[in-house]
């Protein structure tokens, strides 16, 4: 079980959502089982860009962790994201592996937990939406780490999104 984030503000954000998760659903050895509402909050990065949409899905699959990362950066790449080495710059579509069961991976390009998890109001309340009682390893559980971040300029934008009917 994976956990992915989602994140946009160019182009349509709530619609990059949605394409990328029709793209996570045709994932190889994998398959989408839930997705959170989509939530609107300001940028973490560089001022001056818009507001990003956020979520988070819960994909089951078979791939291992390298395999699901490549994966993601594809579909980014077919969205149209440029690297630009612009670190929390505006973009497109920004797909995250936050967790991968209970693993815990430290290589280059592949941190898993997500490092930004416990600090990202962001990622905790869609993820709460899913399961508030999933642990992060090493970290705790989503409700507990939720408790510890301000969420007020998180504002849910949508109802959690149906993956039946993407």
């Amino acid at each position: 079980m994976a956990f992915i984030g989602l994140g946009s503000n160019l182009h349509g954000p709530e619609n990059q959502i949605r394409s990328a998760l029709t793209r996570l659903k045709a994932v190889p050895l994998s398959r989408l089982e839930d997705c959170s509402s989509l939530y609107r909050n300001p940028p973490i990065g560089p001022q001056g860009q818009p507001d990003y949409v956020n979520a988070v899905a819960r994909l089951l699959t078979e791939l291992q962790p390298r395999a699901l990362l490549d994966e993601l950066q594809t579909i980014e790449h077919a969205q149209g994201r440029v690297r630009d080495g612009i670190r929390w710059g505006p973009r497109r579509i920004d797909l995250d592996l936050l967790i991968y069961g209970d693993e815990i991976i430290d290589e280059p390009g592949l941190h898993i937990p997500h490092s930004g998890i416990p600090s990202r109001a962001f990622v905790l309340l869609p993820m709460s939406e899913l399961n508030p009682n999933i642990y992060i390893p090493e970290l705790g559980t989503v409700r507990e780490l939720l408790s510890c971040v301000d969420t007020s300029d998180v504002i849910p934008i949508t109802t959690p999104i149906e993956v039946g009917r993407l």
